[in-house]
């Protein structure tokens, strides 16, 4: 402390421009004080010359600082451990010439002491700007890279990937396999928002300097108001795309999302994909009124579009806070579960009505000042249970096609779809409500029936007027209600046998003859008919006359009225023709290609048989026609 001592006891026209000296960052003065009698005790000239000393003394200084910087953070001196930080940067180029300054100072007066000293200070610090320009030109070259960087990939990437998982979502909603977890977005989410809010503290703390210190052509002066417009800018961008309907509207025993039930409740999920864990509960969220946006009609056969905008009201609570109680990975969600549609009776009572509406939440937290807005997709509203294989038809075409979720005029103007869309979302369809999608074989057979033989279907195309409005030739229901129908048939009577692959299903009479007259007597297989409007299901079998030609034979399809009575795998186990001599024989012995019947059915069979069975009674009154075809 002897050396620190003697030169603050200089004269005071010297102490001040000693003060000014020791303003500079070569050796703060804070520096100099709180280690002085380290300092001062050290061999500095033997360090001079010798590297492993000097190395050795520049890492107990470092220690020293981190010993002090931590004494000050428990003192809570935010000043003083900033400043005692920033120092260690560029405190060895001074400490050498420190010490010669101070050996100096022991040996000549102090005039001449406080020249070299002044001298040496000057030397030192043209060092140390030196240094500080060159780390100053390192780091504003990584800024440059990661501004630039962020311009073109950071808010872009966010965009991209959520543009990506809205069209995902979109799929999701009619059946498609795809991922839509948000968590791997809320993370990207909120890091580009952490780094955007921690610009705008940057900037904040520029604008404190500037009150302080500044000049004439002050780049910081000139250059802040645009960097700050910029970064706002960005941070509202980001923050607006960040708010999202994580779950669309749904009825609990709907057909499928986004078909909605008047007077009946539905439920919405909305999430912040920025996390503000000190602002849980502190921003809201509030549904506004649904807008109808385009009417549909069918009249005598022909679209008739009304286009126009209507009110309709929301009942339920229609605000909620934003909290992270109400989702598993902590999430800022707002989940509206009891909202209720009021649509006036005049448009209720309508046939087929389709109305195509925007759900809006808004939150606004006071220090970001703007409002947010994120709609879902469009929603049919429908006033009976009737209409609801009509409405989900109208999903599915417009979430297969749709570029443009707010497209009110889709269905003015309608694509058709190519064969390899509709047979990828007719596969959904299994897929959602079985877990077991459709085989190509069976897409052929969907294919056949829609456009006739062809090598490749991959250029054939479906309006939407024969997919839901048109009768398939011959019958008096529509593609999408036999189809439907047998979707419903399945789900509900049958998911086992089809999750296991028992059911051919979609195979036309001529393919089945062609499979079967190959096998050996007693061959079946399962498929569905397709002259039933609400799905029904059927067996044929081969059988060979004493000529050795093969004879196939097929039942009376069954409805769900008669799988309501019995399982079909019963019905395939008792199964009974009687011959001429009035014997009953059950004809159904392997399943398609060569699996014993009992092998392919027996884990679903009751303990009883035969005449113990309580289905026999329903088999042996039942009249089932028998055909060759």
């Amino acid at each position: 402390m002897a050396q620190w001592e003697r030169l603050r006891q200089l004269h005071s026209v010297y102490q001040q421009q000693l003060d000014e000296l020791y303003d500079r960052d070569g050796l703060p003065m804070d520096v100099r004080y709180y280690l002085a009698a380290w300092i001062e005790k050290q061999e500095w000239e033997r360090a001079v010359r010798d590297y492993d000393l000097a190395m050795v003394l520049f890492q107990v200084l470092l220690d020293n600082l981190d010993t002090q910087h931590s004494r000050f953070v428990q003192e809570e001196q935010f000043l003083l451990k900033h400043n005692i930080r920033r120092y260690k940067q560029n405190f060895q180029v001074c400490l050498v010439g420190v010490h010669d300054i101070y050996h100096d100072l022991q040996n000549k007066n102090s005039v001449i002491a406080f020249i070299v000293l002044f001298v040496g200070f000057l030397l030192l610090g043209t060092q140390c700007v030196e240094h500080a320009l060159t780390c100053l030109e390192e780091q504003q070259d990584e800024f440059d890279f990661k501004y630039k960087t962020h311009q073109m990939e950071g808010n872009v990437l966010v965009k991209k990937e959520l543009l990506e998982w809205q069209k995902r979502q979109q799929k999701a909603c009619i059946g498609a396999p795809d991922n839509v977890c948000l968590d791997q977005l809320e993370n990207w989410f909120t890091c580009v928002a952490v780094c955007l809010f921690q610009v705008r503290e940057f900037l904040s703390k520029l604008q404190e300097l500037m009150g302080k210190l500044t000049y004439p052509n002050d780049p910081v002066k000139a250059q802040k108001p645009v960097l700050q417009s910029r970064v706002d800018s960005l941070l509202t961008e980001l923050l607006k795309s960040a708010f999202v309907v994580e779950t669309q509207p749904s009825m609990p025993q709907g057909k499928g999302p986004l078909v909605l039930r008047t007077n009946v409740q539905f439920s919405v999920k909305t999430r912040l994909l920025v996390k503000f864990p000190e602002l849980n509960h502190a921003m809201r969220v509030t549904g506004k009124a649904l807008q109808l946006s385009c009417l549909m009609r069918w009249i005598v056969g022909k679209p008739f579009y009304a286009c126009r905008y209507r009110r309709f009201n929301v009942l339920g609570s229609n605000s909620k806070a934003l909290n992270m109680a109400e989702s598993q990975t902590g999430g800022m969600v707002a989940d509206f579960r009891h909202l209720i549609f009021n649509l006036p009776a005049a448009v209720c009572c309508l046939r087929n009505c389709v109305c195509v509406c925007c759900l809006l939440h808004g939150t606004s937290p006071k220090y970001l000042l703007f409002t947010n807005q994120a709609a879902s997709l469009p929603v049919v509203v429908i006033s009976n249970s009737s209409q609801q294989q009509s409405a989900w038809s109208s999903i599915l075409w417009f979430n297969m096609l749709s570029q443009d979720p707010k497209d009110i005029t889709f269905f003015a103007n309608c694509p058709a779809a190519m064969w390899p869309q509709l047979g990828e979302m007719l596969s959904w369809q299994f897929l959602s409500a079985t877990k077991r999608g459709l085989e190509p074989e069976q897409l052929d057979m969907i294919a056949y029936k829609l456009f006739g033989k062809q090598q490749n279907y991959d250029s054939c195309k479906m309006t939407w007027s024969r997919f839901s409005k048109e009768n398939v030739p011959n019958a008096n229901f529509t593609f999408w209600v036999w189809f439907d129908g047998i979707l419903v048939l399945v789900k509900t009577y049958l998911e086992n046998l089809w999750r296991d692959g028992s059911i051919m299903g979609f195979v036309s009479k001529a393919r089945e003859k062609t499979l079967l007259k190959k096998k050996q007597t007693g061959t079946f297989l399962l498929r569905f008919s397709e002259s039933v409007r609400d799905g029904g299901i059927t067996f044929s079998w081969v059988e060979y006359s004493p000529t050795g030609e093969p004879d196939v034979k097929s039942v009376q399809p069954f409805t769900k009225v008669d799988l309501s009575q019995i399982p079909f795998h019963e019905i395939i186990r008792n199964f009974q023709i009687f011959e001429a001599e009035n014997v009953p024989e059950n004809p159904l012995l392997y399943l398609y290609p060569n699996t014993p019947k009992d092998e392919a059915f027996g884990k679903y069979y009751t303990d009883k048989t035969g005449d113990d069975s309580p289905y026999i009674k329903y088999i042996k009154t039942k009249l089932m026609f028998v055909s060759k075809e």
